[in-house]
């Protein structure tokens, strides 16, 4: 299919309804005339535009792929169940050729248009989804949780880390099969026993609020891992983990781990005392790699997985806790970060992309 044609996405600040706008052309000799005729859709699930996770980190992408290209770019916000499929065929009838929608909420409307309008590029971030037009961006976060889960089980003080969840969905419980598995490394080379609340790996079952934006909830649930004696948290539950970080920062010895986005830089400047480090989806520049190839017609429907080792994924610098993290510890870190890169170390999860 022909691929030079419009992406937009442009800043949608309105919750309920945002308009669509379309993309204005270069004045007339300009170079760049054909790139700034194209725009991208994004279309955000419920957790909206600025939810310090995958919604704020694929639309900072694309704001990149704008500068860096000259397309059009604005995003559409869904603030509920019922905003999803209406927003994506919103996208389509905007005109522009890359739609992104984001996380798993819209899987199904974006197979429906997906399957409609096969003339018309879809990425879906943080989901696979299967059909000729569709690029699943997807990331195997398990690789980084691992080297996070080793991180928690090096600097706790009590024994006792934990982990929850917003929903028990691969996305989510990714994370947690890579933070278990990594605290099980910790022990091996240690002849350690950190335990780790709120996940069981082989049962695949665990702690989760049930949604991704009830920031009480996820407060709730860590005040209750805090008074079983954990130490470290790690949320995989979006807005929700903010609660984490309030409950931390009421307690005496706490930290969090973050997802998705470096947590140090996204959340209030309030929680920085508490963030150890945050497991990173790059999002960013998976959204510039799509856009350029929707430009120069190489797009497939090839699933980007991002890796160690492609830098998709990666843990964030500790920041104001460095101090936690001895020489030692990051050489350990290191070491099996090589490892895993190298292949001689395999972070198997069922949820892995």
């Amino acid at each position: 299919m022909s691929l030079r044609r419009s992406i937009v996405v442009g800043a949608a600040l309105a919750a309920a309804s945002v308009a669509l706008v379309s993309c204005a052309p270069a004045p007339e000799g300009e170079a760049g005339d054909e790139a700034s005729e194209s725009c991208v859709r994004m279309v955000t699930n419920s957790g909206g535009l600025e939810d310090r996770s995958f919604n704020q980190s694929s639309w900072e992408g694309l704001q990149a792929a704008e500068e860096e290209f000259g397309v059009g770019a604005e995003a559409i916000v869904s603030t509920g169940e019922t905003d999803l499929a209406p927003n994506v065929a919103q996208a389509v009838e905007s005109g522009c050729e890359l739609i992104v929608t984001v996380g798993f909420e819209l899987a199904d409307a974006t197979l429906d248009q997906a399957g409609a309008n096969p003339e018309i590029a879809f990425a879906i971030v943080d989901e696979t989804v299967e059909a000729d037009n569709v690029k699943p961006v997807v990331f195997d976060t398990a690789q980084a949780s691992y080297l996070a889960g080793y991180l928690a089980a090096g600097v706790t003080k009590t024994g006792v880390v934990a982990t929850f969840g917003g929903g028990n969905q691969p996305p989510v419980t990714l994370f947690m099969d890579g933070f278990v598995d990594g605290v099980a490394k910790y022990n091996e080379v240690h002849a350690a026993q950190v335990r780790v609340l709120g996940w069981d790996k082989a049962a695949q079952d665990g702690a989760f609020t049930g949604d991704f934006e009830d920031v009480n909830k996820g407060k709730t649930l860590t005040e209750s891992f805090i008074d079983q004696g954990a130490d470290v948290i790690l949320p995989v539950a979006g807005q929700v983990g903010e609660g984490a970080a309030s409950a931390a920062l009421e307690r005496d010895g706490v930290s969090v781990i973050w997802v998705d986005s470096d947590g140090f830089e996204s959340l209030a400047a309030q929680y920085r005392p508490v963030i150890l480090t945050s497991v990173l989806k790059n999002t960013q520049d998976a959204m510039v790699e799509i856009v350029g190839a929707v430009l120069d017609g190489t797009f497939s429907n090839e699933p980007y997985v991002g890796t160690l080792e492609n830098g998709g994924v990666e843990i964030a610098p500790y920041h104001d806790l460095a101090p936690l993290v001895s020489p030692a510890l990051e050489g350990e870190l290191e070491g099996l970060r090589q490892a895993i890169i190298a292949g001689e170390i395999v972070v198997e999860s069922p949820s892995a992309p």
